[in-house]
């Protein structure tokens, strides 16, 4: 999947493409809207995350543009604005979804996937599944080799986003922003208590949770 970001803000562009491309997406950014413009017409996008607030051709109108050139792709805006009327001229201009600043990125990448599948027709997977390891969503189940494993909401919540990114480090704070939908200090230790914690009651051999020294942790599996 490539996901067009068209953010003037330095910061708030290197966190987006840095956590979308941790997520898996290819990532192409644009500081304004006619840079914006011009990419999407040379390339397929799968969706695009475009700030209202733009140098040059604001975000709304580059939409517009966008909708009036027969541009399909679902489109996310991002406002400091968050007004009732600020949200309304945003799905009007063409927009799929309105998010305002500041935001959690485990929710922007939330609304991204559904819009993302949305636009694909593609239905949500009620079950995951990598080598021994299941679960299912609905009954939240778990199951290792066949054997039934109990799990705390937490728990369960990040062996979910290890599914999700099986054989991909994923960092503690990607883990933080999913597990607890908001920032920790950075020193804390509770992912790392976490981990203990489920590693014990899917992973007692250590052989499916690795760790990534200066980095996070990868989901391998079975080995």
């Amino acid at each position: 999947m490539r996901v067009l970001v068209v953010e003037d803000d330095t910061r708030i562009a290197s966190f987006l493409v840095k956590g979308l491309k941790q997520e898996g997406y290819a990532v192409d950014h644009a500081p304004d809207g006619d840079t914006g413009l011009a990419l999407v017409e040379s390339t397929a996008y799968d969706a695009a995350v475009v700030d209202v607030m733009l140098p040059g051709l604001d975000g709304l109108s580059l939409v517009k543009r966008l909708r009036a050139a027969k541009a399909v792709m679902p489109v996310l805006f991002l406002s400091a604005r968050s007004s009732v009327e600020d949200r309304v001229r945003g799905l009007q201009a063409g927009g799929d979804d309105y998010l305002t600043k500041p935001f959690a990125f485990a929710e922007l990448s939330a609304r991204l996937q559904a819009l993302i599948r949305r636009a694909t027709r593609a239905p949500e997977a009620t079950r995951l599944g990598v080598g021994d390891v299941e679960l299912d969503l609905v009954t939240r189940a778990v199951t290792v080799a066949g054997r039934a494993v109990e799990l705390q909401p937490r728990e369960f919540s990040l062996l979910e986003y290890l599914l999700r990114h099986p054989r991909r480090p994923v960092t503690k704070t990607m883990i933080l922003e999913h597990v607890w939908d908001y920032s920790f200090d950075p020193q804390t230790n509770v992912v790392d208590v976490l981990m203990h914690r489920l590693r014990a009651k899917i992973d007692p051999e250590k052989t499916r949770i690795g760790t990534v020294r200066g980095v996070g942790y990868v989901f391998h599996g079975t080995p």
